[in-house]
């Protein structure tokens, strides 16, 4: 079958026109050659650059957690992380000790309603923290007490029915190991406070022990308390964190 002269006509029109633009070939001068991969490199380059600056710039570091959105563990876990390894606070700075007491204030709020008759109190407790050094422990912890003696340790016991034992182990001059105990008897104030009126403290150092000073009292709210942490604070304000020795069973 013969093809149509329309069809005939197109399709030679279309070859002709290719046939006429075919790109006319001429070897470019090699220094120009070479400007002009320079020029493409640079160009390269900076188009890359400009896109590293773009990326960055819509990149946002996490933000922390406010203490307010955080769980009861989260709270106590951030607490125990920024009071350890400070000599129970010492070493702290002012707005680090603020820190500490937005954290123990937020997980006071996740308190029980009557701590004091909780028997998650009795047990081996160790002082962790204190806002202010010298509230426990005395003289010996003290500004001057700390340049002679060392805190090896800093333990209340909470004894059923109503008994508390402090105890502070130290080092003195670097080799006279010596003890502070008190013993004191807990009553009830109301269902967060108490009071523990202390005997005589005792004081141990070496293989000598003796009786010194008066009695005394404490007044101490409890602010929180699990199986783990206890919060305190004292009727001037000095917040308290213990920690529990041992697991309960």
């Amino acid at each position: 079958m013969a093809s149509s002269p329309a069809f005939s006509v197109a399709f030679s029109s279309v070859n002709t026109e290719l046939s006429v633009t075919r790109p006319n070939l001429v070897p470019l001068n090699p220094r120009l050659q070479f400007r002009r991969i320079c020029d493409l490199r640079v160009r390269n380059f900076r188009s890359s650059a400009s896109r590293n600056v773009v990326s960055a710039s819509v990149s946002f570091p996490a933000q922390e957690v406010s203490p307010s959105q955080r769980r009861p563990d989260e709270l106590a876990a951030s607490i125990f992380s920024k009071v350890t390894q400070t000599d129970r606070g010492v070493t702290l700075t002012k707005e680090q000790h603020l820190q500490v007491a937005e954290l123990t204030s937020e997980l006071s709020k996740y308190c029980i309603d009557s701590p004091v008759t909780c028997p998650l109190i009795f047990g081996e407790w160790d002082v962790v923290y204190c806002s202010n050094p010298t509230s426990p422990g005395g003289g010996f912890r003290s500004g001057f007490g700390r340049l002679i003696f060392k805190t090896n340790e800093m333990i209340q016991v909470v004894e059923a029915p109503d008994i508390v034992r402090n105890k502070v182990s130290f080092s003195g001059l670097g080799f006279l190991d010596g003890q502070v105990s008190l013993k004191g008897k807990l009553i009830v104030l109301d269902e967060k406070w108490i009071k523990v009126v202390f005997e005589p403290p005792q004081l141990k150092l070496g293989s000598v022990e003796f009786q010194f000073g008066g009695e005394s009292e404490v007044q101490l709210e409890i602010t929180y308390i699990d199986d783990k942490l206890r919060l305190g604070k004292g009727s001037r304000g000095s917040v308290f964190v213990f920690q529990r020795r041992k697991p309960i069973v």
